[in-house]
């Protein structure tokens, strides 16, 4: 009797379940979509956060246009989001960001995904949400050539600069408190400002990413004026960040990812502003994949050490 009910009592509730059951069938690109995916879908548009001057991943060329490894990462993320929201096409929007209010662009919606050179970290992922690292770096210091700094300890009771809300500058700022070292610790709003703090004089060092001050010393007037010297600060897994209010956006973007590596795309993406000659003054890194990258990239993963 009980089946009989359903079967021919209850017509539609079978017809409102079995519509419910088919609609991630007919609507694959959005029956689970986020906030972030609602968004690009309703829109047509893409936003992407870029920096200024974080060579090579995200910064501005002769133009003013913004260029880099991380930014070609993020043209076939979109591209992805593209094919699986199903939209014919995608424009894409930038937003500049600074080390400072990138995490705020990010978790208040005003972009959707950031191409820079930001590290995943356990603070971070309170507010926002990471894919697996295109790069693996460490913090070390710019100096100029002539001035005698070798390492940390040579700091001591001098000027040392790092760019505001970077994790860099944390750490620095720790070490000096915790071994008495008596360092100026200052200040940049960014990095290209940093940087000219150290050819101008007004500061002895620079700590940052060493991928990034490698980036800013081929760019320079002078490059052998410059250099990176020191053992490692801080291991930095650098990745591609976006809101954690959105799953399925993530788990996208996480395929993309992983499939990029797979297929030695991002190797090649890799080459391209690591091994290459890069605008605007068409100079080369030289930078081969470190050793940390290559091994990650064997099983990709956004799970990365605290």
């Amino acid at each position: 009797m009980k089946s009989h009910a359903i079967r021919h009592g209850r017509p539609a509730l079978a017809l409102l379940l079995t519509l419910l059951l088919l609609q991630p069938a007919l609507q694959p690109g959005s029956a689970h979509a986020g906030p972030t995916l609602e968004r690009i879908q309703s829109s047509g548009r893409i936003v992407l956060a870029h920096r200024e001057s974080s060579v090579p991943f995200s910064y501005l060329d002769a133009q003013r246009r913004p260029v880099g490894y991380a930014l070609d990462l993020c043209h076939r993320l979109g591209e992805a989001l593209r094919k699986h929201l199903q939209l014919k096409s995608l424009a894409t929007d930038y937003v500049q960001v600074s080390s400072s209010d990138r995490i705020a662009v990010i978790a208040e919606g005003r972009a959707d995904l950031e191409c820079g050179s930001t590290t995943n970290n356990a603070e971070r992922r309170e507010k926002v949400a990471f894919t697996v690292p295109h790069y693996i770096t460490g913090s070390r210091y710019l100096v100029r050539a002539d001035s005698g700094i070798k390492e940390l300890g040579d700091f001591a009771k001098r000027r040392l600069v790092s760019t505001k809300g970077t994790t860099s500058l944390k750490a620095i700022q720790a070490v000096n408190r915790d071994r008495l070292l008596g360092i100026q610790v200052l200040e940049a709003p960014d990095h290209g400002r940093a940087f000219e703090m150290v050819e101008k004089g007004e500061a002895d060092g620079f700590v940052m990413d060493d991928v990034l001050l490698y980036g800013l010393i081929a760019g320079s007037k002078n490059p052998k004026g410059l250099e990176v010297v020191g053992k490692f600060l801080t291991i930095e897994p650098l990745a591609v960040m976006m809101s954690r209010e959105d799953a399925e956006l993530k788990r996208v973007v996480d395929a993309e990812m992983k499939r990029l590596i797979a297929s030695r795309e991002a190797h090649a993406l890799y080459e391209r502003w690591f091994q290459q000659p890069m605008p605007p003054k068409q100079t080369a890194l030289n930078l081969p994949i470190s050793y940390l990258l290559r091994d990650f990239w064997k099983y990709p993963s956004d799970q990365v050490p605290n």
